[in-house]
């Protein structure tokens, strides 16, 4: 059975985390994603920990399936290997600041002009109508532009950055979405488009769809700030010999929790006894449920809750989930063999279809590896 975007040839002039990402998704997904690289390669090559020089960890979780072709696209002979890829792809993708792009003879108005049916993404850190448009940006200053970092500091003394690279991801998501859709678009009508993904305006849109909150209404009815994702009592809760999560978020939920805890009136209370008051509230509430948490092991807790049918979950690390049996068996996470690297640790793509299956994990490229194959030339 063919993968979804089997036939479907991608140009990924992106590097670091959020063009990787988009393309990662493309690739798993059966697109045949082209990696165009500097001499020099992504930098990417080079995050995280390494046992080859070039074949860094980041670089093998964000780039298999992909092909790799080395161009120096500041010179004449690799801006004609270029011009002469750009009529084969369907897609392009790069996270060039747009004078940067223009510069290089990449922009939309430069590959379109070869290609009209051609769905150019471009995932900038700004957008190109921005004052800010050729401003550098990486995930740790989007998070902080996009008022993300601003909003950890509600329960902590300072602002901070979410520890995984949130912004670089969300935005190559929101890129493969976009993209997705104008290949619909010039299946149907034969047109091809300039897409657009900044960054900040991902993130921004992202973190106020519920934290927009009171500032919702005009004049706004309180702070944008939604409180029960706010709450500093929102956390693992801790009990006898651990932590666990728990979810208690429905009426019934919550009646069947507290009348179990013997805590029954309260949400008889005049701050508990509507959903909106508890979410007003909900730092106090959770601080309840906090209090009754200690009142038993993890073990209890999970039996308990379970017969309850609310939702909760132990505390895992991500050691403790590489070696999970559900996991393992299921392929999510897997040992594969690299040609230059050797065994390898892979987490497999989420999507599922019953139809056009995923296609299977396919090595990341040492750099230029594909150049004989795609260009008719080695490095």
């Amino acid at each position: 059975m063919s993968a979804p975007l089997h036939g479907v040839r991608v140009l990924d002039l992106t590097s670091t985390f959020s063009g990787p990402y988009c393309t990662l998704l493309l690739a798993d997904l059966g697109a045949d994603v082209v990696k165009i690289e500097t001499p020099g390669g992504d930098i990417a090559r080079h995050l995280g920990a390494t046992t080859v020089p070039g074949m860094a960890a980041v670089f093998l979780n964000m780039n298999r399936g992909k092909r790799s072709v080395v161009l120096d696209l500041k010179s004449e002979a690799g801006r004609a290997d270029f011009a002469r890829l750009v009529p084969t792809a369907d897609v392009l993708v790069h996270n060039m600041r747009p004078g940067a792009a223009r510069r290089l003879g990449l922009s939309y108005e430069d590959c379109s002009a070869a290609h009209a049916g051609l769905v150019y993404c471009a995932i900038p850190g700004f957008s190109e109508q921005s004052p800010d448009a050729d401003r550098p940006a990486y995930d740790d200053i989007i998070q902080g532009a996009s008022g993300l970092a601003a909003l950890q500091s509600i329960n902590q003394d300072e602002p901070g950055y979410v520890i995984t690279p949130v912004a670089d991801k969300l935005a190559g998501i929101t890129a493969a979405v976009a993209i997705l859709a104008a290949l619909r678009h010039r299946d149907a009508t034969g047109q091809g488009q300039r897409v657009e993904v900044p960054m900040l305006d991902t993130m921004f849109a992202f973190g106020l769809l519920e934290q927009l909150d009171g500032w919702t209404f005009e004049p706004p009815t309180g702070p944008p700030v939604y409180p029960r994702t706010a709450a500093a009592n929102r956390r693992p809760y801790r009990t006898r010999d651990g932590h666990l999560c728990v979810m208690i978020y429905t009426e019934s939920q919550w009646r069947r929790f507290l009348d179990r805890a013997g805590r029954g009136a309260v949400l008889a209370e005049e701050r508990f006894d509507t959903v909106g008051k508890r979410i007003a509230n909900a730092d106090a509430l959770y601080g309840i449920v906090g209090e009754i948490m200690l009142t038993r092991t993890t073990g209890e807790w999970l039996k308990v809750l379970d017969e309850l049918d609310i939702p909760c979950a132990p505390l895992a690390g991500y050691e403790e989930l590489l070696q999970d049996p559900d996991l393992l068996a299921r392929g999510v996470v897997s040992l594969v063999e690299h040609p230059a690297v050797g065994t390898v640790r892979t987490i497999a793509a989420p999507m599922r279809f019953s139809a056009t299956p995923t296609v299977a994990y396919r090595p990341p490229p040492t750099l230029g590896e594909h150049n004989d194959e795609i260009l008719g030339r080695s490095t």
